[in-house]
């Protein structure tokens, strides 16, 4: 349906670019406007409004900025409907099995087994100092005690939130506007690249090896003046690299000259089997590590900090107050007996013991089947396949989920699969079964299975 121009021009109230803005979004929110219906050109609706097509322009950047229109070359200017809340589409693609599939590997979650348990620490921080308090507290002094010696560099400032990708989210939408270029990882995780879309930001990826970025791909990446650079210093999820200490110094080299802010992803933690080198150790004005606590202390903690340059924390906390404010002092100070508890501690080494078990046991099981997987670190396999949609579907017909690599990557490239390691069976009959169903999803077909 074309919407008629000289109708359309009767219904703006006024001619300027919040007018036409405005008049237009509660024509939308009424219905008069319906999804699909195609617009006047900017030119068009300007000349009736006796204004510049820059005014409509304005206005229709403002609709598009709340995702109510939509521009295209072909269709035109078509409308969405009234403003929602974009869903984050990668992290959602998972899929609907209706609890049919026997062995889930599509869901990265910890093994709740290997979980400390939380009953003491949560007695104990329920006396903690200044309980039910209203001053907003950024860290409580326990928590900031129990992290300060384990991070790789001097932090300005500290601050716990309510999980890993909360800290990312705050600290990008705080450091990029609409428009702005964020350089992060190739692939990466499907979270970062759904907050990034949401905050209309323009991704510049940066090619990864073993090793983490690669410094020729950062410096092509760094010539867009990129306002944040975005990266897993170990535990990479999905490919499983853990940057060296030789790289880490390179890719500070690169950035000191940018003003560009550095966000460090530590989502695993203390379950990663590799030393973390720091960006921050050579540019702690300019970096912020983000450690969540979630799968090696538990999910319900609900906690992460981010520790780093005092002005980006302070950001994150000023945009925090207007909601949160604070994260509980109870999780925070359960979290802090935890890392202070020998026997927590404990737990939390046999986790990682145990997860990277799991993990050689799975890659070098499908490594002697044909199917190389690479990386070191981390509770996934980054499984390269022949054709992604098929690899599922076998994998599906199986009793098997896994995660379609697609969703990790800003360009396409190389069809892979992510499988999650954490609860994997460590029974060798078992794990011998499942490796022959997953080489022969990722293997290219044979006349035998056509």
């Amino acid at each position: 349906m074309e919407i008629d121009p000289g109708w359309l021009a009767t219904q703006v109230r006024e001619p300027s670019a919040r007018g036409v803005a405005t008049s237009l979004i509660d024509l939308i929110r009424e219905g008069a406007l319906r999804p699909g219906a195609r617009l006047p050109t900017v030119r068009q609706l300007a000349r009736l409004l006796g204004v510049s097509p820059g005014t409509v322009a304005e206005a229709w950047s403002e609709l598009r900025k709340h995702r109510m229109i939509s521009t295209d070359r072909r269709r035109g200017t078509v409308v969405l409907g009234p403003p929602g809340v974009q869903h984050p589409v990668r992290y959602e693609r998972i899929g609907n099995f209706g609890g049919r599939l026997a062995i889930d590997l599509a869901i990265a979650a910890p093994d709740r087994t290997l979980l400390p348990p939380l009953g003491a620490a949560l007695a104990a921080a329920a006396g903690t100092d200044g309980l039910n308090d209203y001053t907003r507290e950024t860290i409580t002094p326990r928590l900031r005690a129990a992290v300060e010696p384990t991070w790789p560099f001097p932090a300005q400032s500290w601050l716990a939130l309510g999980g890993g990708y909360e800290g990312l989210q705050l600290l990008l939408q705080t450091t990029a506007l609409p428009g702005d270029r964020v350089a992060i990882e190739e692939p990466t995780a499907a979270r970062l690249l759904d907050i990034l879309e949401l905050i209309g930001v323009e991704v510049l990826p940066v090619a990864c090896d073993e090793d983490g970025p690669v410094p020729a791909a950062l410096a092509e990446a760094l010539r867009a003046s990129p306002v944040a650079f975005v990266h897993q210093p170990r535990g990479h999820s999905p490919c499983g690299h853990a940057v060296s200490a030789e790289r880490s110094a390179e890719l500070a080299e690169l950035l000191a000259p940018t003003t560009t802010l550095v966000v460090e992803d530590d989502g695993i933690g203390d379950l990663s089997v590799a030393p973390l080198h720091s960006i921050g150790a050579r540019l702690p004005g300019r970096t912020v590590l983000v450690r969540s606590y979630s799968k090696s202390h538990g999910p319900d903690l609900r906690l992460a900090v981010i520790g780093g340059a005092a002005d980006a924390v302070e950001r994150v906390r000023v945009l925090r107050s207007y909601g949160t404010g604070w994260s509980s002092r109870i999780l925070q100070d359960t979290l802090a007996g935890l890392l202070a508890d020998p026997d927590a501690r404990e737990v939390v080494e046999r986790a990682r013991e145990t997860y990277a078990r799991r993990r050689a046991a799975l890659a070098g099981r499908l490594t002697a089947r044909g199917v190389t997987v690479g990386g070191r670190d981390s509770l996934v396999l980054w499984v390269p396949v022949h054709d992604e949609p098929e690899a599922l579907v076998t994998l599906a017909a199986h009793g098997i989920s896994a995660a379609p690599g697609s969703r990790y990557l800003v360009r396409p490239g190389r069809p892979h699969i992510r499988l999650a390691i954490a609860r994997l069976t460590e029974d060798p009959g078992e794990l011998d079964d499942l490796a022959d169903v997953i080489a022969l999803a990722a293997k290219r077909p044979g006349p035998d299975r056509h």
